[in-house]
């Protein structure tokens, strides 16, 4: 069993119980997210809105708001609807701390951008360098094989 390396030490039986584990906190992250609401009000409580993943949930005006101008009003729907996307993308980012950690939470791109780039690119860097290996590694049983 030498051939295989460490790999023949493995646990199945563990290897098992914990990819169980993680399908589960995964269903729950998506049934979790599928729950989140993402709430705002303006400084009056003319606007108040519910964001969630479908979009806008909610969208209430008091009286008093059809006292503003159409500009002014619209003008406060788009904040409120920032502010309530906002406070959406929030929730959701922590339940992903909550269900995989800081360091694994899959939303940590929706902070950084950039660094997700960044990641995508060393990823591809590997998958290239894994690729010219394989290719490489080919070429030589092909060569042996005198095809």
């Amino acid at each position: 069993m030498n051939e295989f390396g460490d790999f023949a030490n493995i646990d199945v039986d563990k290897l098992l119980r914990e990819m169980d584990r993680e399908v589960g906190r995964l269903d729950d992250f998506q049934r979790d997210i599928g729950k989140c609401v993402g709430r705002a009000e303006d400084e009056n409580g003319f606007v108040t809105i519910e964001y969630g993943s479908d979009g806008v949930r909610e969208l209430e005006l008091h009286p008093k708001a059809m006292r503003l101008s159409s500009g002014e009003l619209a003008e406060l729907i788009k904040n409120v609807l920032r502010e309530a996307t906002q406070d959406f993308q929030e929730r959701m980012y922590s339940l992903g701390n909550d269900a995989f950690g800081e360091a694994d939470n899959p939303l940590r791109q929706m902070k950084d951008p950039e660094a997700a780039l960044a990641r995508i690119k060393q990823a591809g860097a590997v998958y290239d360098r894994a690729f010219e290996d394989v290719m490489k590694e080919f070429d030589k049983i092909r060569r042996r094989m005198n095809l």
